[in-house]
């Protein structure tokens, strides 16, 4: 997961643990038929649905989820995900993509003074950690050097960009929640166990080509902003404008708005803030329109016509679409792109009864003159719609789910 999520050494990160242990993640408002939810119905016969999920641990959420979104999954005939996050080809594609060209090192890429200042960070991270770990992390076997050396071991070698990200996730609150899937790792881990069909919807080189299409200047910028952040953040004059805490909130509590969310969805952080310069100012608002072109407005519409595709090519199944929760709220969404093509898609608030995703009609056949009615199977394996790109060559998490993803491995190694 990699959010601006740091907690600050000392009594700053004492206030936010506190505050963490207080809530949890619960929501004020009541029982849990009260809550919104990110479960969308795309009305056909059988129904097909939208699911929004977030990147953080499943168990710090999946008790809030309304039920009748469990049910639209565990009806559904086919799921699909952004990526395939339990096939080993996505994780070592997204490991390559983020390294520098062979033979090239960040110290012979970056400014010295941020080469320096990142790795003073690093070393105090690694010196952190071992009392950021949990006792039930260490009863998996996950300890600080290893988990470490997952995240940043081949820091070196990374392209700045990709190591803005990792510092980003390298926060205590975070580094306590390694070793449990993610809400989207968990449900590809049941869609396999319940021996669902499922695929993905991106290539990972359209979720890497984005970041790496950042011109050097506003990497260095992001790369440099990132490590005043840090630095801030440690000598307690630096709070950040919310925390994975806050992210947890809002989506138990079932709130849709999508600031918060496309932050998440993006997994960037965002540089724009008062204090800048008027110069620096301008560079943070090009990086931060570039990533909502690129990771979510691209990606949404891109997203939204293979979903298009897929529901006119099987329109006897019905799909379960898990998507991070950005991409169905604000403007431009998958959802806006199935509307104009004539798809009616309305939000399924909790409570509401679903329809139950009928099996696709038996099949008859005459075999010596005796009739015999096979049901048609419901099938397992892996669909691979990304296969074909229906919609021609483009340069999508983004994220994003990439640091993430480098760690799922570990991560299924503990489940």
């Amino acid at each position: 997961m990699v959010h601006p999520g740091w907690v600050c050494l000392l009594h700053s990160s004492l206030l936010l643990l506190a505050r963490a242990r207080q809530s949890r993640g619960a929501c004020p408002l009541g029982g849990k038929s009260e809550l919104n939810s990110f479960l969308w119905t795309i009305k056909r016969d059988p129904p097909s649905y939208f699911f929004g999920t977030i990147h953080v641990p499943y168990t710090r959420v999946w008790d809030f989820i309304p039920e009748n979104s469990k049910k639209a999954f565990q009806q559904s005939h086919i799921v699909y995900f952004e990526l395939d996050l339990t096939d080993p080809y996505t994780i070592s594609a997204l490991t390559s993509c983020q390294l520098l060209p062979q033979g090239e090192n960040l110290q012979d890429v970056l400014p010295r003074d941020i080469y320096r200042r990142l790795k003073r960070h690093l070393e105090y991270v690694k010196l952190m950690m071992p009392s950021w770990m949990t006792p039930d992390q260490r009863g998996k076997g996950l300890y600080a050097d290893y988990l470490f050396n997952a995240i940043a071991g081949n820091w070196e070698r990374k392209r700045p960009v990709w190591v803005m990200l990792m510092v980003n996730s390298l926060t205590e609150v975070d580094i306590k929640s390694r070793g449990v899937p993610v809400l989207d790792l968990y449900l590809a881990q049941e869609a396999e166990r319940l021996r669902k069909q499922t695929g993905a919807v991106e290539k990972v080189e359209e979720q890497c080509h984005p970041l790496n299409g950042l011109n050097f200047s506003q990497v260095i910028f992001a790369l440099n902003q990132t490590l005043l952040q840090q630095e801030s953040l440690r000598a307690g004059s630096f709070q950040i404008p919310y925390t994975t805490e806050d992210l947890i909130k809002h989506y138990n509590c079932g709130d849709l708005s999508s600031i918060i969310f496309n932050h998440d969805t993006s997994q960037v952080p965002n540089f724009i803030n008062a204090t800048l310069p008027a110069h620096e100012r301008i560079t943070a608002q090009e990086i931060d329109s570039y990533f909502r072109q690129e990771l979510i407005y691209k990606r949404n519409e891109r997203m939204g016509r293979r979903v298009k595709d897929l529901l006119e090519e099987y329109p006897d199944k019905s799909f379960f679409f898990a998507f991070g929760a950005g991409h169905f709220m604000g403007n431009n969404t998958v959802i806006d792109v199935l509307r104009r093509e004539g798809y009616e898609v309305e939000h399924t608030p909790a409570g509401q009864a679903i329809n139950n995703a009928t099996d696709p009609p038996p099949r008859i056949r005459i075999i010596n003159g005796y009739i015999t009615v096979e049901p048609q199977p419901r099938g397992h394996g892996r669909f691979s719609h990304a296969r074909t790109d229906t919609s021609g060559a483009h340069c999508l998490f983004c994220p994003l789910l990439a640091l993430l993803l480098t760690l799922a491995v570990h991560m299924i190694r503990l489940h």
